[in-house]
């Protein structure tokens, strides 16, 4: 199933998927979609090069991976974010 998102939305977990930090897991609790469906709109959005590029940078990446993490790291924003709520995007 294909969700439709505003083009703010679309940028936002385009911008969450690129950060080291942030895991999916964050990225399906702020849009409500699977790791596999965020992997399927950076595959529709992006350039496939851009794409192939993301894809080999966060494959098999511990801190894209809650459960692959170490315990020290609780959180998926950095400190000085601002907050993020639900469905909610932080004013820029």
């Amino acid at each position: 199933m294909i969700k439709k998102f505003t083009e703010r939305e679309l940028d936002r977990i385009i911008e969450m998927a690129w950060e080291d930090r942030t895991p999916f897991e964050a990225i399906t609790f702020q849009f409500g979609i699977t790791e596999q469906e965020t992997i399927e709109v950076m595959r529709r959005e992006m350039k496939p090069s851009s794409f192939r590029m993301w894809r080999k940078r966060v494959q098999g990446r511990a801190t894209k991976h809650a459960k692959l993490r170490t315990d020290d790291i609780d959180r998926f924003r950095c400190s000085r974010q601002q907050s993020i709520s639900g469905n909610k995007i932080s004013k820029r």
